[in-house]
């Protein structure tokens, strides 16, 4: 048998395989990424944004592990928002409106320059195999290419059908044909699949848009970027427009809903429920008289503006309807209807946390093929899937990663040990251990093992180093103090007067407390840059917390056996959301282990139905 022509092939130039390509070349292994055109890499297909709630914090550790998007984010920024900055850091999540030409440029450029790294223009319509092993693909042109591992990042293309209205037509997003051939050959490895669906809004021209008569949405005076090497934005930033729609809205949807592919019954497949279409919204919440909508600059250079709000797949003529009855957008050009597309999705089920199929040695699996839905999610598998295909050809253990230190690994753990009833997509809620899970130390989790693995590159490590550095120097002179309350009081500080002495970082703990009323008692905190001030701020703010937090958890566990009867009233428990409450009323879980691998269960909710089972328990004692 001939040596291969590559160590990793990577399928599919989305944010999937991006950073799949990457990872694996970082690693040192021989890769190649096939795309359909190569000028598409890096494309958005759907909202030109990058990050939000729990979407941000995986954003952060794929760059921690010096993966892409953040770099690129940063680089296209035109808007950068902290979501929730009025409550905790754990829950805050950094969000960018980014410039779609220079997003695919950027990333374009960072492939290109990879050492290591091909990039092939071709179809792939089929996988080479080697007994029951992948070892390579077949391009449509009859060449092969082969490798000791392959990565499957096919997106949308599986069986894509897109839709408008009664209108379908073969796609994997507009303007580019499905994968067929592909799609058959998996259906031979007699794998769990199935049908999911997603959808974007009408792009309008921004030209013909009221901005006048509109609320706007500036970015943060003080922006918050996603990458650790990043210290500005690197663009002009500019404001969203802020519209709603109203009751001749709805209307104009309800009376067109027979003509809607999704309530036409023209698609089979499950739609994000956290991302609705406006026919859903309208239909799911009639008691709503209006809905926000964002409408989101495309580009510094680009007329197009995202509707973010309003994906639909009714018909171009009620698409146009209704979005002239909405306030500004009375004389709106539609310059690309809105459409749902369907496709196909294997069951992560079928996987191993390395990403790897478990029945199909040498290929793994990223992105929406995996069931699940947003650029976030899909880069943070194909970094995993990427190492791991690396890993796999150098005969080293795999790269896994846990719930405890990063929500990578608490969306893989959900993906391989539920699975999926709709696309799946991250939130804060998702993770036991958010307090620790920060966006803010993503690098101080990740990085040492992006390192032990061998994948970050020299700015990286010194950035890091640097940092460690500062870090260590700072908690070394706050734990150098040993301080009594009278002590404290005499810098300005209040706290009771129980005797017990303190140490700087302990004093940090109290909510009130900041880097800033310490430096009295140390002129050398002076020296310490902002930055390095405020890691240690919610260090110490969260370490009692977090202390805390991993009792809990362990306590937890330790309380899986717990028995739920059968009656239980999951409706009546409140602080439970309405779907969990449908779901556990369906599923009548037997226990609370059993309960806690319902769909979307959070230890939030655990936590909910452990405190009523142990009232339960009390009346009854």
């Amino acid at each position: 048998m001939k040596h291969p022509d590559f160590d990793v092939l990577v399928i599919g130039g989305g944010h999937a395989g991006a950073e799949a390509a990457d990872a694996a070349a970082r690693l040192g292994a021989r890769t190649a990424l096939i795309t359909l055109r190569r000028d598409a890499i890096g494309v958005m297909s759907c909202n030109p944004a990058i990050g939000g709630l729990g979407k941000g914090h995986l954003v952060r550790e794929i760059d921690a592990m010096d993966g892409l998007m953040g770099c690129a984010a940063d680089r296209a920024g035109i808007q950068f928002r902290l979501l929730n900055r009025r409550k905790g850091p754990a829950v805050q999540g950094p969000r960018a409106q980014a410039d779609r030409q220079v997003y695919r440029e950027t990333m374009q450029r960072l492939l290109g320059t990879r050492a290591g790294l091909d990039i092939v223009e071709g179809e792939v319509t089929d996988l080479i195999m080697h007994g029951d092993r992948v070892s390579g693909v077949e391009l449509a042109d009859g060449s092969q290419i082969t490798a000791g591992a392959v990565v499957l990042t096919t997106g949308t293309f599986l069986r894509g059908v897109i839709h408008i209205g009664d209108e379908r037509r073969p796609g994997g997003r507009m303007g580019d044909k499905p994968s067929v051939r592909l799609a058959e050959r998996i259906d031979g490895f007699d794998l769990p699949l199935g049908r999911l669906k997603t959808g974007t809004p009408p792009r309008l021209d921004g030209r013909t848009i009221d901005w006048g008569a509109l609320a706007s949405q500036p970015g943060d005076d003080d922006p918050t970027l996603f990458s650790f090497l990043s210290q500005t934005p690197f663009l002009r930033q500019v404001a969203c427009g802020i519209t709603h729609t109203n009751e001749r809205t709805h209307e104009i949807i309800r009376d067109n809903l027979g003509r809607s592919a999704m309530y036409g019954g023209h698609i089979d497949g499950v739609g994000p429920r956290y991302c609705p279409s406006i026919e859903d919204k309208v239909i799911r919440f009639a008691d709503k008289t209006s809905h926000q909508i964002f409408l989101e600059p495309e580009g510094l250079n680009d007329s197009t503006v995202y509707p973010n709000g309003i994906s639909t797949s009714l018909p171009q003529d009620v698409q146009a309807e209704y979005v002239h009855s909405i306030a500004g957008l009375e004389n709106t050009r539609i310059v690309q209807p809105g459409y749902a597309i369907e496709y196909d999705y294997v069951d992560p089920r079928a996987l191993t946390a390395s990403l790897a199929l478990k029945d199909v040695p040498g290929l793994f699996l990223a992105g929406q093929i995996n069931g699940t839905t947003g650029y976030e999610e899909a880069a943070a598998q194909g970094l995993v899937a990427g190492l791991n295909a690396a890993l796999s050809v150098q005969g080293r253990e795999p790269a896994l990663f846990t719930r405890t230190e990063s929500y990578i690994g608490v969306m893989i753990d959900d993906l391989i040990t539920r699975g999926v009833s709709e696309p799946y997509r991250m939130f804060t809620s998702r993770a036991e251990f958010r307090l620790s899970l920060r966006a803010d130390n993503a690098d101080q989790r990740l990085t040492p093992m992006a390192e032990a693995l061998g994948c970050v590159g020299d700015d990286r490590r010194r950035v890091f180093n640097d940092k460690m550095d500062a870090l260590t120097d700072a908690r070394a002179r706050l734990d150098a103090f040993s301080l009594t309350p009278k002590q404290v009081a005499a810098v300005g500080i209040r706290i009771n007067a129980d005797g017990q002495r303190r140490s700087g970082f302990d004093l940090l703990a109290f909510p009130d407390v900041g880097f800033a009323d310490l430096r009295p008692l140390d002129p050398g905190l002076c020296d310490v840059p902002g930055p390095i001030a405020e890691q240690l701020e919610r260090d110490a703010l969260y370490a009692n917390y977090i202390r805390r937090q991993h009792e809990d958890v362990a306590a937890m566990r330790r309380d899986e056996a717990q028995a739920i009867p059968d009656d239980f009233d999951y409706a009546g428990l409140s602080g439970l959301s309405n779907e969990l409450k449908t779901k556990l009323s369906l599923v009548r879980p037997a226990t609370l282990g059993q309960a806690g691998r319902v769909e979307g269960m959070t230890p939030a909710g655990l936590t909910l139905i452990l405190a009523q089972l142990r009232r339960m328990e009390r009346k009854t004692a």
